[in-house]
């Protein structure tokens, strides 16, 4: 290995049995361990002539008084360095606690491997912006279901009624979009909505996953596979029988791997490596990808996954849909122990809507979080969002702006309008059939899926109703 790829994971104040499992862990994902046993001899590590080497660090035993003052004396020494936060499975109010002291990301005890590896991938990736913090919210909001999903704009509409007709289905599906737009949470969606919600969902991210060892985590391994296979392994596949398996950037899983899981879906067997016989499964593939599958990628299983294909707009082509959904994430991270709710100025709302979001949702949850934390007010202002005009002056990337929107579009979307978009992103309007289906869903959400008062409300008769849905393709709720 290179010198400029040696990677060290900082441990601090962390137990023995925990040192061994997170050592062990991070070695499989490239990260080499140093420990410390408080904040003081940390810090003097990092002054060290190999700190620089020190690119994330990992804080157990968390307490109310030592915690939030390691974190602000690594914070003190190296402003930029990743730091994640052991907390106590159920302990939001210490995760809370941990981010409002300056850490970028908190892990639940006890850790586990593969969100301990999702952590360091996400918090290592310098692309990520700066001066935002983890989304909490994210992380410990319930499942949403598909009619819950916060948007208008036509093309997201469109997305969410395939997904919908699509829910029932045992067919694979590729959701494409761009990172932080939402895709899992709407494969997340699609599984609560489908005849196997009371199976398990399971999920393996390609991007925060070895390529050396992804194979064992998606068919699993038997005792003495390779060198480290000290015992067997069930694979996600097989922990996702009866139910869903969501592949997280399938267009970055290796080619080898891409053949076994295209046998996979071909026969319905499962091979664990270093094993002669297999075991059959019943799963259904979700995939997700932030851009068209490589050209490289197996044909085969490019046509499988692909037999249906969810595309998710980026947030910056539905900036009318800011307003509701900023709301809506906000009222979510209110409801988290150690944060009040807050309300949403026009100013603030202004700011947000002509953002262009080159982090999406993910980002805009983030923002909010990262605003909730540190505002002392009653209300969000323009200006708990000062980062965001400095990055879009300084980043020089075209999309940090979003496109000028009308005045009327966005006085409209601030008052909490209807949600029907009468416009197409062009400028000209949408055809009657499209404008009718909003309309038609909007009344459903509205009314709780009462489908008398619905179509009373329309003025139509329930067998009108029942056959417009038909043809517009709008499922029924069940």
């Amino acid at each position: 290995m290179r010198a400029d790829t040696i990677r060290f994971l900082l441990l601090v104040n962390a137990g023995l049995d925990e040192r061994r499992l997170v050592s062990a862990t991070a070695l499989r994902a490239g990260w080499n361990t140093l420990g410390a046993p408080g904040a003081s001899e940390a810090v003097e590590l990092l002054e060290g002539p190999h700190g620089h080497e020190v690119k994330a660090v990992l804080v157990g035993g968390w307490n109310s008084e030592a915690g939030p003052a390691t974190v602000r004396a690594l914070r003190a020494d190296r402003p930029g360095l990743p730091i994640i936060v052991l907390a106590e499975a159920g302990s939001i109010a210490q995760a809370v606690e941990a981010m409002r002291s300056g850490a970028s990301d908190f892990l639940a005890r006890p850790v586990a491997p593969e969100r301990l590896m999702e952590a360091l991938a996400v918090n290592a990736d310098r692309r990520r912006p700066s001066g935002e913090l983890a989304p909490l919210s994210e992380k410990l909001a319930p499942q949403m279901a598909l009619e819950e999903l916060i948007g208008a704009a036509p093309e997201f509409r469109a997305a969410l009624a395939i997904a919908a007709k699509s829910a029932r289905s045992r067919l694979p599906l590729l959701i494409i979009g761009e990172p932080g737009s939402g895709k899992e949470t709407i494969a997340r969606a699609i599984h609560g909505a489908s005849h196997r919600a009371r199976g398990p969902l399971i999920e393996i991210d390609c991007k925060a996953t070895p390529g050396n060892i992804i194979d064992s985590e998606l068919f699993g391994h038997v005792a003495g596979a390779f060198p480290g296979a000290f015992a067997e392994r069930i694979g996600k596949l097989v922990e996702a029988d009866g139910g869903t398996l969501l592949i997280d950037e399938i267009g970055l899983m290796p080619r080898e791997t891409q053949e076994a899981l295209d046998r996979v879906l071909a026969t319905g067997e499962v091979r664990p490596v270093g094993c002669n016989g297999s075991n059959s499964v019943d799963v259904r593939i979700l995939a997700t990808s932030s851009a068209a599958l490589p050209e490289d990628f197996l044909p085969g299983l490019a046509e499988r996954v692909s037999t249906t294909v969810v595309n998710v707009p980026p947030l910056r082509e539905r900036s009318q849909d800011i307003p509701s959904l900023a709301r809506h994430l906000l009222a979510r991270i209110a409801g988290q122990p150690g944060i009040r709710p807050l309300s949403l100025g026009n100013d603030a709302l202004a700011v947000l809507m002509r953002y262009g979001w080159p982090g999406n949702v993910r980002q805009l949850s983030n923002v909010l979080f990262r605003a909730a934390l540190q505002c002392d007010g009653s209300a969000l202002t323009a200006e708990d969002f000062p980062h965001l005009a400095i990055q879009s002056r300084f980043t020089n990337r075209h999309h940090d702006n979003s496109p000028e929107i009308s005045q009327a579009s966005a006085d409209a979307a601030m008052s909490g309008g209807p949600g029907v978009t009468l416009l197409r992103s062009d400028g000209h309007l949408r055809s009657l059939e499209e404008i009718e289906a909003d309309v038609i869903r909007l009344a459903i959400n509205h009314y709780r899926g009462k489908m008398t008062e619905v179509a009373r409300r329309l003025g139509i008769g329930r067998s009108t109703l029942y056959r417009k849905l038909a043809e517009l393709g709008i499922e029924t709720p069940s």
